[in-house]
This record gives C-alpha cells, sequence and structure tokens, in this order.
C-alpha cells in the first residue's frame, strides 16, 4: 500500500476518482502520493492500480548534475517491486513502454487521477462468481456458454 518509509504519515487508501498529487513527507526521506486537498495525508495505492496524469510525467535524474527527465507517458500502473527486501522502496509506477520509475524519483507537484483500482477477490470467490450478470443487450452479443446440440 504505502512504502515503509511512509508508515509513520497519517494515510488512507485510495479510491476510484481521487486527485493526487506527488509530494515530499515532513520527517520523511521518501517521497508519494497526498491527497490534493490535504498535503499532508499520504494516500495508498493498491497493486494494478491506474492513474492518469496532467501533463506528461517529470522524474528526477540519478545524478544531481543531469536535467529532470520527462517521460512521454500521461498513464501508468502502480506496482510494487523487490517486496522480498524489507529495507528498500518497493512503490514504482509501470507505464505503458514497459520502463518501471520509482515513486521516489517522481518530481513533487505533479497531479494524478486515480482512474481504475484493482479488483479484490475473497480468497473464496473465484473471478467468475465476482462477474457482474450479463445484461439482455450483451447476451444477444455474446457468444453462448451453452454446449451445442
Amino acid at each position: 500500500m504505502c512504502d515503509y518509509s511512509l508508515h509513520h504519515v497519517a494515510s488512507r487508501p485510495a479510491k476510484a476518482g481521487d486527485k493526487l498529487v506527488s509530494s515530499s513527507f515532513f520527517n520523511s526521506v521518501s517521497r508519494g502520493f497526498a491527497d490534493v486537498d490535504d498535503p499532508h495525508l499520504a494516500v495508498c495505492l493498491r497493486p494494478g492500480t491506474e492513474l492518469a496524469f496532467d501533463r506528461d510525467v517529470e522524474v528526477e535524474p540519478n545524478f544531481i548534475l543531469f536535467p529532470r527527465r520527462k517521460i512521454r507517458s500521461r498513464v501508468a500502473r502502480f506496482r510494487q517491486i523487490d517486496i522480498d527486501n524489507p529495507t528498500t522502496h518497493h512503490d514504482a509506477l509501470e507505464f505503458p513502454d514497459g520502463r518501471i520509475v520509482m515513486v521516489t524519483r517522481l518530481v513533487p507537484g505533479q497531479v494524478a487521477t486515480v482512474l481504475q483500482m484493482p479488483v479484490m477477490l475473497n480468497p473464496t470467490e473465484t473471478a467468475a462468481q465476482k462477474r457482474p450478470a450479463m445484461t439482455e443487450e450483451a447476451r444477444r452479443w455474446w457468444p453462448s456458454t451453452e454446449p451445442l446440440r
């Protein structure tokens, strides 16, 4: 949800439609996403959450002497990497071209909207049980699941 270095910051889970801003937090070496209306409140994302940024994403350089980089994309999927290592940052964004950028490298002040949250199944549910019922219109166009006679 939130990187290990943000556990002491007030936080809440993200929901679809949230407006977030990439932020640095007081008393933390980490960066993450904050609520646009409450910059001291970290917003925690689940892996698979899809974001749309207001403009092309900007990333801090690897070395301080280099300029910021722009990633020519405005959409990304949140994911966590290196989860086997408990003392490293895990929060990252994956872009459509496959590039992965750590959230800690995002330039502060970038605004993003949560487009879609990942589906969370109960351990006893299957994806088929979670699927919504089809409407009559959809049934006309969807192939039948009944065996042929």
